[in-house]
């Protein structure tokens, strides 16, 4: 998987064939292999049936007893040693599977984790999976708010590290298609909004893309993942709201925000929904007009879209801003420089080469007119803690 000569200098543990159709697992697999395209790295990527019976009761087990027992993951024999190891943690109860790689722990210099989904309230619940995290030197939570608590939990400053995308995928450039598609709106979703959005398509002929079929497992984590982003730069309008913003008794109205955000500005499309309410939003989204604010219980979005498709010459500047932003400081290279930085390691040269091509991207996609803040080097102050 190295894309460079000599012995790779990164360990990436990979939960993708464990988890492999998650779609939640989707900008997971999209990190890990960009890491693999711009480094040097090997993929370590086990493989376990999470339903069998040794693996659902080592996670049963997890919540009640401080030891943890290994899920059923075989022994990983590494043949060099290591500068980094990476790993993504989904879930809490996904560090059983890390707790397993002792020995592939031994071989590195010095060990990442990341933590996608971890909120403040479920901390206790989770407490005997967390202690996992203290082996680890570098532990970088997603969720900012979680930061703290977290490190006082395990007795460890962590780092917050900002979610982004594979952004060159999601960008309509360099041939940008016809927005055929009048909303599109994936996973969760407002009912008032979602009512008001059937209406539309039912008298006016809105072409409303939504999901109609429950579920959480893709047929291939890479298809959907592509599919999706050819879906969003193919759209005029794209819905995003906070994460779980339906379900405050999981999050202890704990305000975070997804993948969906960076989707839909990569992709030019226009933001309708609900602005996230935290310390974050406004330093990661902090160009004009990054989304319209929509809140959830609002029925206003027929008027919301009915204004926007009145003003062309907004709708271009919006679309353009989003996605030049996007392409100069939300893809996973960026975040990945700040690892490196964190773990005493240079980029190698397929950082830069990246980061040339999403710079092309970005002065396309900018177009005559256009302000240029993306060429502002903002990436240090905006993940200073």
């Amino acid at each position: 998987m190295s894309s460079q000569p000599g012995k790779p200098r990164i360990a990436v543990f990979s939960l993708r064939n464990i988890f492999g159709k998650a779609l939640n697992r989707g900008p997971h697999v999209e990190f890990e292999d960009i890491i693999c395209e711009v480094d040097s790295a090997e993929l370590f990527a086990p493989e376990l049936d999470p339903s069998r019976r040794r693996a659902s009761f080592a996670t049963r087990l997890g919540y009640h007893a401080p030891v943890l027992l290994n899920p059923g993951i075989a022994r990983i024999q590494p043949r060099q040693q290591y500068d980094v190891l990476f790993a993504i943690c989904g879930f809490p109860q996904d560090l059983i599977m890390f707790d397993a790689i002792e020995d592939l722990r031994g071989t590195c210099r010095t060990s990442v984790c990341l933590l996608d989904e971890l909120w403040v309230k479920e901390i206790a619940k989770h407490r005997h999976f967390l202690k996992i995290l203290a082996k680890f030197d570098v532990v970088m939570p997603f969720q900012i708010s979680t930061v703290q608590p977290l490190s006082e939990e395990i007795g460890q400053a962590c780092v917050h590290l900002p979610l982004a995308i594979d952004a060159i995928r999601f960008c309509p450039y360099p041939d940008p298609p016809e927005r055929v598609i009048d909303v599109f709106s994936m996973g969760r979703r407002s009912r008032v909004t979602h009512q008001t959005l059937l209406a539309m398509a039912r008298d006016s002929g809105l072409f409303y893309l939504h999901d109609t079929i429950g579920g959480s497992q893709a047929i291939d984590l890479r298809e959907h993942r592509a599919q999706m982003a050819n879906l969003a730069k193919r759209s005029r309008y794209f819905l995003v709201n906070p994460g779980k913003f339906d379900e405050p008794q999981e999050t202890g109205r704990q305000v975070e925000f997804g993948y969906r955000y960076f989707e839909g500005a990569a992709s030019g499309a226009i933001m309708l929904g609900e602005r996230p309410d935290n310390e974050l939003f406004p330093r990661l989204f902090d160009w004009p007009e990054a989304m319209v604010d929509v809140p959830h219980t609002s029925p206003d979005i027929d008027r919301v879209i009915r204004e926007l498709d009145g003003d062309p010459v907004r709708q271009d500047r919006m679309r353009r801003s989003g996605m030049a932003q996007t392409l100069m400081r939300h893809d996973w290279v960026y975040r990945w420089e700040t690892i490196l930085e964190a773990t005493g390691l240079q980029p190698m040269p397929g950082v830069a080469a990246r980061k040339d091509r999403l710079k092309r991207l970005a002065e396309m996609a900018a177009g005559p007119g256009v302000a240029r803040e993306h060429e502002l080097d903002r990436e240090p102050a905006l993940l200073a803690q």
